[in-house]
């Protein structure tokens, strides 16, 4: 059952999805696309070239270009770096990988050292090693202020 309702959500998040692809608005693209004049998005740049972008995608969107097509077309004019996102593929894919090993790494490090911690504060802390018998003289002293104070 569980089975069904979780393949049933995927389907229906599936369709605005295949939506988006297929008809794409200029609001959804605008985040996606960086200016190579400010390298900010184009939804926030004010540049010329970034005007003349927003112009091509307008262009493409109305003569019925996919989402992907027009980046495709975009990349092949300014170069990936007019993704905002990289690719998840090739050498680009070490961008999405590295902040996950890093992260992993870090919580593995530091689930390492608390794990340190906490069992050297559990071990049995070990007693101080005796120094021996003390002198005569100073074992006679010693008694002596011990009786002062129990007197």
């Amino acid at each position: 059952m569980r089975v069904v309702v979780v393949l049933a959500a995927a389907l229906i998040l599936a369709v605005p999805a295949l939506a988006s692809e297929q008809h794409p608005t200029l609001a959804e693209l605008e985040p996606q696309i960086m200016c190579p004049v400010c390298h900010t998005t184009i939804d926030q740049s004010d540049s010329a070239i970034a005007q003349r972008m927003k112009t091509f995608i307008r262009a493409r969107i109305a003569a019925g270009d996919t989402a992907s097509q027009i980046k495709d077309k975009l990349v092949a004019q300014f170069g990936p770096a007019v993704l905002a996102n990289p690719p998840r593929k090739g050498f680009d894919l070490l961008a999405w990988i590295l902040p996950l090993v890093a992260a992993t790494a870090g919580a593995a490090a530091l689930g390492l050292l608390a794990w340190r911690w906490s069992r050297r504060l559990a071990e049995p802390q070990a007693a101080p090693a005796s120094a021996g018998p003390l002198d005569p003289d100073l074992e006679r002293r010693l008694d002596d202020e011990l009786a002062r104070f129990e007197g």
